[in-house]
């Protein structure tokens, strides 16, 4: 049984990825939340303890040899992938497809993370969207069209949902606490991602969570207004 360590469902979008997989997957795990304690750096005197990076996520696998810990989502991604053959698609041509798509998401859209972060809960007008955020956008729209088309849907790389959709489902997130202006094409599929099992189940999670962590919290409104707000605490 793998263990899983994440932190807010409300805030940690890294997080989100692999837990996603793994629930869309029925892949078992044991989850472990813990909270961010504060502002960047906080928390790594705990999370260093079961994580080398002193981030999450971090998987945690008991071997034969003992406990191994695979930091970073897209670590992550790759280890299950070794045990899992449905992680990635079947076909060729889509699987490599799915991975340079994961990878530009993993290493890439930094205006998209900077000015929009995942907060679930909240919704927030933009005062104004920078030539830095058009551009992620506008690549997003562009990608996510090209795989639907590409490999017929409803996922990004053919009928199954996999570790790709798992990586931009923080997107989805994000697009609806800022109603960012997309093609209705790739509304459809923000839409679908929403609307999976697993995604509801962290969403309703993170309605509930009972931690505002000031250094989140003021992310989320330095480029815009709330206009509404549908966390429980």
């Amino acid at each position: 049984m793998f263990d899983l360590y994440i932190a807010n469902k409300n805030y940690s979008s890294w997080s989100l990825r692999p837990w996603v997989l793994m629930k869309a997957l029925e892949i078992p795990f044991n989850e472990h939340l813990m909270p961010f304690e504060g502002g960047l750096g906080a928390s790594h005197a705990t999370f260093i303890r079961f994580s080398p990076s002193g981030l999450v996520p971090c998987l945690v696998d008991v071997t034969d040899e003992g406990e191994l810990a695979v930091w970073d989502s897209l670590a992550i991604i790759e280890y299950l992938a070794e045990q899992h053959a449905n992680v990635w698609p079947s076909d060729k041509t889509a699987r490599a497809w799915a991975r340079s798509a994961t990878a530009e998401m993993h290493s890439g859209f930094s205006a998209l993370r900077d000015e929009c972060p995942m907060n679930c809960g909240m919704r927030v007008e933009l005062n104004s969207l920078s030539a830095n955020l058009k551009a992620d956008v506008a690549r997003l729209d562009a990608l996510w069209q090209q795989g639907i088309e590409r490999f017929g849907g409803p996922f990004l790389a053919g009928e199954h949902f996999s570790a790709v959709d798992a990586f931009y489902a923080p997107v989805a997130f994000r697009v609806q606490t800022f109603n960012l202006p997309i093609h209705e094409k790739s509304q459809a599929y923000v839409e679908r991602l929403l609307a999976l099992p697993a995604m509801q189940t962290w969403y309703q999670a993170a309605l509930e969570e009972p931690w505002h962590e000031p250094m989140h919290e003021a992310d989320t409104l330095k480029n815009g207004t709330v206009t509404d707000d549908h966390r429980k605490a």
